[in-house]
């Protein structure tokens, strides 16, 4: 049969896709292991997470300068020797921190994983945390904080986390120049022993996986306890509600406003979020939501905007985003407020529903190829004690939301009052 290349192929409609799930398996010490073996290059990507992230800190930096150092020598290995070490291998390291967990990622060739794991292993139990490599690293980290600091974009993103958490909170704690000259090694060191340790990791590994992955993980980390041995205690922190709603912060020079506008919501474990990420992909979510097509395409005012979930452990938040010249940022403002309030009083039209419908159905369907990806898409509902029938819930969320729906969430969560905005630069 020949194909007729001037007929287009049948449009079909997203039923359900199947997310290939992670197998659950458990070294000899305890610590929980998860593997997702796909795909066809022998590469493995093995990720140790702790619970670590800067909710777990005593004071500012803590968290962020201990996973970073973990690469700057060992009881056996200076910092130029792991990292030579590594490389020769061919084999990468990736270190970060965000708000919950820290993580420490090897990528590597399958035939060299246990050549790699040899300065994984070292760096993870015998940091030696060197005062040189401290100064080095908190001199740089304070020199990019105070040129960040000079932006529009990362003065607003900081207030922003501020205003929506409180200043007193881990998710909201603003770091200040005079942290990085008050930041202590023997706090960084205390917190490497507390938090880096067999009783708080978990490891996800993903790839085309070696057979005896297991048995080597087993080899390097399985087979006693190590680190701290005392039960890592969760803080339990409140939430403080900024006393007025708009915050301006002039900036003298400034070109562009940043504007942050959003509130205080909720996590993935809520029962409205699959259907309140419908809205919010209406409202902002894409390249061809209301926002950018008001903002961006019809009013010129931006480059870009957006509006999204920040998905925490322990809260969530909604937000929208954006840059506008200094000159328009009231006009900006307004248009933004105008979008919401359409959302609350008019009824999305079918049509619109159903282009959010396919585009977010496709989405997720580009975001599981690969066992990469397939690992996220675990980490993703394990960071919240979920299971794989979130993904199901999701789909038959995005599939059967009507527009009643989205209005009553934008009446319940999208009130103007409840929203706190946050301008950074000029207002015009």
């Amino acid at each position: 049969m020949i194909l007729n290349r001037k007929q287009a192929p049948a449009f079909k409609t997203i039923d359900r896709i199947q997310v290939i799930p992670a197998k659950s398996r458990t070294l000899n010490n305890g610590i929980p292991f998860y593997s997702v073996s796909a795909g066809t290059q022998e590469i493995c990507k093995i990720e140790f997470l702790f619970r670590a992230g800067m909710y777990y800190q005593p004071s500012t930096l803590i968290a962020s300068c201990t996973n970073a150092l973990l690469e700057c020598g060992t009881r056996s290995y200076t910092a130029n020797e792991l990292s030579e070490g590594i490389d020769f291998y061919g084999s990468y390291l990736e270190l970060q921190v965000e708000q919950d967990f820290a993580s420490v990622t090897l990528f590597t060739l399958n035939k060299y994983v246990k050549e790699s794991l040899v300065f994984f292993e070292e760096m993870l139990k015998y940091p030696t945390f060197p005062q040189d490599e401290f100064k080095i690293h908190v001199a740089n980290k304070k020199q990019r904080h105070i040129i960040n600091s000079q932006k529009v974009s990362v003065l607003a993103r900081r207030k922003f986390a501020e205003l929506l958490y409180g200043p007193t909170h881990p998710y909201g704690l603003m770091v200040k120049d005079e942290d990085f000259d008050t930041l202590d090694l023997n706090a960084i060191k205390t917190f490497f022993t507390t938090h880096y340790s067999s009783g708080n990791c978990t490891i996800i590994a993903s790839g085309l996986l070696p057979e005896n992955l297991m048995e080597v993980l087993n080899e390097k980390f399985g087979k006693q306890a190590w680190g701290s041995i005392r039960p890592l205690k969760t803080p339990q922190m409140s939430f403080q509600k900024p006393a007025e709603n708009k915050h301006y912060i002039a900036k003298e020079g400034a070109i562009q406003s940043a504007i942050r506008v959003g509130r205080l919501l909720f996590n993935k474990t809520h029962p409205d979020y699959f259907k309140f990420q419908m809205l919010n992909n209406i409202l902002g979510g894409y390249f061809g939501s209301r926002l950018m097509a008001n903002i961006r395409e019809d009013k010129g005012y931006t480059y870009g905007i957006g509006s999204g979930l920040s998905n925490l452990v322990h809260a969530g938040s909604f937000f929208i985003s954006t840059e506008v010249g200094a000159d328009v940022t009231d006009k900006a403002l307004e248009e933004i407020y105008k979008e919401i309030k359409l959302l609350r009083d008019e009824l999305v039209d079918v049509n619109e529903l159903e282009t959010v419908r396919n585009y977010i159905l496709g989405h997720f369907l580009r975001s599981v190829d690969g066992p990469f990806s397939l690992a996220d898409k675990f980490k993703s509902i394990w960071e919240f004690g979920l299971d794989y029938d979130f993904y199901d819930k999701y789909f038959d969320a995005v599939k059967s939301v009507t527009p009643n729906e989205l209005r009553d969430l934008a009446n319940q969560y999208l009130q103007e009052k409840d929203l706190i905005e946050c301008v950074v630069g000029k207002k015009g």
